[in-house]
């Protein structure tokens, strides 16, 4: 004689599950009930406008990895154009002395800034005679020419009229460049915040030629120094600085990354835009953006 069936034998029906909960019966939420007719309706594809994205990669040659080529680029242009929007959205609110919406789209120019940095990665698996396959086709392009990235560097304070030179036959890319190039840097805002707070900063900081590269100041060093031995008596400032650092940090690991992957694809060759190429990128790392900021440290 058998006694009752013991507890974890009870029927499957009286165990909860996927189908006990509904989760896999059609219609109830899965495909079936997705929206599938677009004839009338904006669509994923229709809304991101992916037929003209895909119509954008068009390579020169048949050669198979020129599409990574393309692809690689227009992404990192896809993340400029985001960053750009972001630092002018900062800049205004500096302008106008607000931080704190700011700090947050410094720190969305950081995580692209990340985004365009690991593009590298990707690139790095184009090798020499892959890349010499379709080096030839395109001339004398070159991302020395991007005017976006030609923005962020203004914007950011790294400036330098010859620059504007590849856009001059370009006025809707040639005046935009042209007026940040003669406007303040988002360091210059940064220092105007400063002295909106207390901090004594002289006319020759904060009525500069913006046109040129920013030039370090004891006058500026020693206002920082005041935020960061008394971090809690101007936090927004703190944390403001150290945002800084973190966009100036990302700059040079993407700059480093752009070094390095031209290196083990093309060595020391000449650049196709006209520059030295790795020499003329190895150069560009020692660009110091915020240097009052780095020299903090070693004055604390």
């Amino acid at each position: 004689m058998t006694g009752p069936a013991p507890q974890d034998a009870s029927p499957e029906l009286d165990r909860p599950g996927p189908d006990r909960l509904g989760l896999e019966r059609p219609g109830l939420d899965g495909p079936e009930c997705a929206q599938r007719d677009f004839s009338r309706l904006l669509s994923y594809g229709d809304y991101l406008q992916l037929d003209l994205l895909q119509q954008a990669h068009r390579p020169l040659t048949a050669a198979h990895d020129e599409h990574l080529f393309i692809a690689v680029h227009h992404v990192s242009e896809v993340w400029l154009d985001l960053i750009v929007r972001e630092l002018h959205a900062a800049m205004a609110l500096l302008s106008a002395g607000v931080t704190d919406a700011p700090l947050k789209m410094l720190s969305r120019v950081v995580r692209a800034q990340e985004q365009m940095t690991n593009a590298w990665e990707v690139l790095k698996t184009l090798t020499p005679a892959d890349y010499l396959e379709f080096r030839g086709a395109f001339g004398q392009a070159s991302g020395f020419q991007s005017a976006q990235y030609r923005m962020m560097e203004f914007l950011l304070g790294n400036r330098n009229p010859a620059m504007l030179g590849p856009h001059a036959h370009r006025p809707e890319l040639h005046g935009p460049l042209l007026a940040a190039m003669s406007a303040p840097s988002l360091y210059d805002l940064a220092l105007r915040l400063l002295s909106a707070r207390g901090l004594a900063l002289p006319a020759e900081v904060l009525e500069r030629d913006f046109t040129a590269p920013y030039t370090e100041h004891p006058a500026v060093l020693d206002a920082w120094l005041a935020v960061y031995r008394d971090p809690q008596a101007s936090w927004d400032l703190y944390e403001l600085a150290e945002k800084l650092l973190d966009v100036e940090d990302n700059f040079r690991r993407w700059r480093f990354n752009h070094l390095t992957t031209v290196e083990r694809t093309i060595g020391f060759k000449a650049g196709s835009g006209g520059t030295s190429g790795a020499g003329y990128l190895r150069r560009a790392l020692e660009t110091v953006l915020f240097p009052e900021l780095w020299q903090v440290r070693t004055r604390l």
